[in-house]
């Protein structure tokens, strides 16, 4: 969710409810500033009043980069928007074309890309894995065709398509 806290919209990162010993309850959430992009924890009285601010999320699909910029469009209307590095954030480790990922709009404003809970990545370069070094369940270092490493196993080759999450960055399986 948003709220406007002292004037600017902030997007509620988390929160928590605490009621200490003999003392009053209170919330205690972790603000992102839309404007700014800064972080701030903030405590709020349990009887204050905030202004919830609607969020709209859309699907897109990632175009293509535009310089620095990433190009998302919407699929029904064909809507192009730009994202800066900033607001994509670690998704573009991730985000290949033609790629679907959520983004929530805050007045129209694109401020947070959410990434499916796991994508299907190509792999550019793996190292051959060194015989009898099976012992255990070893693991090497594979570059994927976004430029992220990614652990995974010693049967995965150059050009396998795998299965990465995005929240942990790890292997998951073979697609």
């Amino acid at each position: 969710m948003a709220i406007d806290y002292n004037g600017d919209i902030c997007v509620v990162l988390e929160t928590q409810h605490r009621t200490p010993g003999n003392l009053r309850a209170f919330v205690q959430a972790s603000l992102r500033s839309v404007r700014t992009g800064k972080s701030m924890d903030v405590r709020f009285s349990s009887t204050e009043k905030v202004e919830v601010i609607p969020l709209n999320t859309r699907k897109m699909e990632f175009s293509y980069m535009d310089g620095e910029d990433f190009v998302f469009t919407d699929p029904e209307n064909f809507e192009t928007v730009n994202l800066t590095p900033e607001i994509v954030g670690t998704a573009k480790d991730y985000m290949i074309e033609n790629q679907t990922v959520t983004i929530t709009f805050v007045s129209e404003r694109p401020i947070i890309v959410e990434l499916p809970a796991s994508v299907i990545l190509t792999v550019k370069d793996a190292p051959e894995g060194v015989k009898g070094d099976s012992a255990n369940n070893v693991m090497k270092t594979v570059t994927m065709e976004t430029g992220i490493t990614v652990q995974a196993p010693l049967f995965i080759k150059t050009g396998e398509r795998i299965k990465v999450d995005t929240r942990t960055g790890k292997y998951m399986e073979r697609a």
